[in-house]
């Protein structure tokens, strides 16, 4: 049986790298990172020591990753440094199951993927890829003209842990509840198959994580989290 061990949300990205996604994935050294397309995440076996060369082995000049648990000096001339914040992670509360989505909301697939990107490009709601769709399940709700308007899916996991993410309403549609709703959807689902859902918000982001909580989702831990890009030159 999985477990819901809480320690397992500390380093997910590498445990998910290096266990459920480990065929999403390519790996050196201590580096592992999502093959290109799916989301641009990666991770350090050691995050306090990270094998930056062997993940620029793993890259192409100009790719950007996201990296969490890692905030000491960059030594590699490979990269550069574009972000560098806190994300928080807030799991479950342990509260009753969300009922089903009053709001019409289906499974997204392949074939919806121009509408998918389409949203991400308007929201950004954080590393997706065109690929990102087949890392867990995605529902999508769509307004009567056949546009998508909100979104939510999963990503990683460890153990009984499942991340929700891609959350994002299309900026003409805020204020609806249509986040709410998918979010409470996926995690109804998530749920019933014995699933500890959880979920990340950057630190600075005040408005999402007061979002987050009010669906029932609270803080665990917060985490080191950069961007850093693939320059191929030394500084």
């Amino acid at each position: 049986m999985a477990t819901d061990d809480p320690a397992l949300l500390h380093h997910i990205f590498w445990r998910c790298l290096d266990g459920p996604h480990r065929d999403l994935s390519a790996a050196q050294g201590g580096a592992r990172r999502y093959r290109a397309g799916y989301s641009p995440i990666a991770a350090f076996a050691d995050p306090s020591a990270p094998d930056l060369d062997s993940l620029a082995a793993l890259s192409a000049s100009g790719e950007s990753f996201y990296v969490a648990g890692w905030d000491g000096a960059c030594a590699s001339g490979d990269w550069l440094i574009e972000v560098d914040a806190t994300m928080v992670c807030m799991a479950w509360d342990g509260g009753p199951v969300p009922e089903p989505a009053a709001l019409s909301c289906r499974p997204l697939g392949a074939d919806d993927l121009p509408a998918v990107m389409a949203l991400v490009d308007l929201t950004r709601p954080g590393p997706f890829g065109p690929h990102t769709l087949s890392m867990g399940e995605f529902l999508g709700h769509f307004a009567p003209d056949g546009t998508l308007v909100a979104m939510a899916g999963e990503r990683t996991r460890a153990g009984a842990w499942h991340e929700v993410s891609g959350i994002c309403t299309h900026p003409e549609h805020q204020g609806n509840g249509l986040g709410r709703a998918l979010t409470h959807e996926v995690v109804r689902r998530q749920l019933q198959r014995g699933e500890r859902p959880f979920l990340h918000a950057m630190a600075s982001n005040e408005t999402a994580r007061a979002m987050y909580r009010r669906l029932g989702f609270r803080e665990r831990l917060e985490t080191p989290v950069r961007v850093l890009r693939r320059t191929g030159e030394r500084h």
